[in-house]
Parts: structure tokens; sequence; C-alpha cells
């Protein structure tokens, strides 16, 4: 991670941290579960145009391991930002509930739903349950790669 970290932010731009950083550590993620969870990128997730839920998400993590389209249950959502994560809770709240909407649809609503925002360098861990939203009080620095991992692991359990 070291090295795509130093790229990353030599690079120092959103695309580059998602690429370098983001996409490498959540496909571990994926590689660790293998047909447990799905991992998508950059896919159109318009489920409630007219209530502003629409657009295309970074990154979301589904509990299937069907990985040739999106299927339910969605577990998680990552939002990256290029320096500014407090900038980016919004639009991934908006993101988890249009995920609950989601699930809950399809037939397989979750308990709990995550998120995250993250500028690669830095994350940040959102929680939806019902119509609360949580925020863990702790940004996680990727130099901490490992924590990181254990808590998308345990996220990819419950």
């Amino acid at each position: 991670m070291s090295r795509y970290v130093l790229l990353a932010t030599a690079i120092n731009t959103e695309k580059a941290r998602s690429e370098w950083i983001i996409a490498p550590l959540l496909a571990e993620l994926k590689f660790q579960f293998k047909d447990q969870v799905s991992l998508f990128s950059g896919i159109e997730f318009n489920l409630d145009p007219s209530d502003g839920l629409k657009g295309r998400c970074d990154f979301i993590i589904s509990k299937s391991g069907t990985q040739l389209s999106l299927t339910a249950p969605v577990m998680m959502l990552v939002e990256a930002k290029n320096e500014n994560l407090i900038a980016g809770i919004p639009p991934c709240v908006a993101e988890m509930i249009a995920a609950q909407r989601f699930n809950e649809r399809k037939g397989r609503p979750l308990p709990a739903l995550y998120g995250a925002v993250t500028t690669g360098s830095l994350w940040l861990f959102l929680k939806l349950e019902g119509q609360q939203v949580f925020a863990d009080g702790t940004e996680y620095s990727i130099q901490s790669a490992e924590k990181i991992l254990g808590i998308l692991k345990a996220i990819a359990l419950s």
C-alpha cells in the first residue's frame, strides 16, 4: 500500500487517490471474501430521482457474490472526496438512503447500512439505522490500512 499511497498523494487528484488507494483496499476486501461480496465502481444508482436519490456512486459493496450486476443487499457505499471529508458526508448519506430503499424494494433489508467518506489518506465511517445516521468520531489514516481493512471486514460480516 505504501507505494500506492506515495504515488496517489504525489499526483494529488481525487481520481488518483480513488484508483491507487481506495480501489486496491476495497479489492482486497472483495478478494478476501471471495463470493460473499461484490464490488462496483462508478455505476449509476438512480433510485428515486424525484427525491434527489440519483447519480453515480464512487464505490458500492454488496453482500452478494453476483459480480455481473448490482443485487441486494447493498451494505456499504464509499464516497471519495479530494481533501474534504466533511463535504463528502451529505452525498454519502444520500447514497446510503438510496441503498436502504433499494434493499427494501428488493425484499433484502439490512438492520444497518454503512458508508465511508474518504480522501484515500483519511477514512470516516458512517452508519444508517432506520432514519438515524451515526458518524464514527475517529478519522482513520491510511497508515493504519490494516485497521481500515478490519473495519471493512467487520461490516462485511455484520
